[in-house]
């Protein structure tokens, strides 16, 4: 069940209280202290394909028929309408894999078809983005892109809340199929400018600011 964020204080804190406990209860037989980590450690490049997702937005190109090229939404279903064909499967493909599907749905109508697809607006499939709750101005999830930060990804969230204790913020990650905990310090890299905070990110991240004890 999806809950809407309400700005105002209260409702904040009953968000952040939740993720707390929702937190415990994911990582229910941890160690209570994770371990602290080094932009070196977690600096980890990985080539990847965008996959489309549903809400993305498509560019179909289609090489010498202008009239055929559109820019479709990916539907929550996961598929796309043309104006040749209805109800082509998009979400979980790759551009190209696309690109192919549609010109094989077009050979009915068009002799040697040539489509390209480009994605205009992206929002991928949730293993490709890069979640963030609790503490940051904006909390939300973002389309992971090769190369991405953790700084990049707190510009993108607008920073931290001043009710956020930025160095106990922990980033969940998958490795080798098992979920990894790590402290990151959020407030030393965001507020201080230490850049040996700074972090590689990977599709799929999770990150988790708590809310200071004063």
């Amino acid at each position: 069940m999806l809950v809407p964020i309400n700005k105002s204080l209260p409702s904040r804190r009953l968000l952040t209280q939740c993720l707390s406990i929702l937190l415990v209860l994911l990582l229910a037989g941890c160690a209570s202290k994770y371990p602290q980590v080094t932009s070196d450690q977690l600096n980890v490049e990985e080539d990847f394909d965008y996959i489309i997702g549903p809400g993305d937005e498509l560019n179909i190109f289609v090489w010498g028929n202008q009239e055929l090229t559109v820019t479709v939404p990916v539907r929550p279903d996961g598929k796309i309408t043309t104006r040749l064909v209805e109800d082509i499967p998009a979400s979980g493909k790759t551009p190209t894999q696309l690109a192919r599907d549609v010109e094989k749905a077009y050979s009915e109508y068009v002799k040697n078809a040539v489509v390209t697809v480009i994605v205009d607006e992206f929002v991928g499939i949730p293993t490709q983005q890069v979640r963030v709750v609790g503490e940051a101005a904006e909390p939300l999830s973002v389309p992971f892109r090769k190369h991405m930060t953790l700084l990049d990804l707190m510009i993108d969230v607008g920073g931290l809340t001043e009710f956020a204790d930025g160095n106990k913020s922990v980033l969940i990650r998958n490795v080798g199929g098992e979920q990894q905990v790590y402290n990151v310090r959020l407030e030393d890299l965001v507020k201080d400018g230490d850049i040996s905070a700074n972090l590689a990110l990977m599709p799929g991240d999770i990150m988790i600011i708590p809310e200071a004890w004063f």
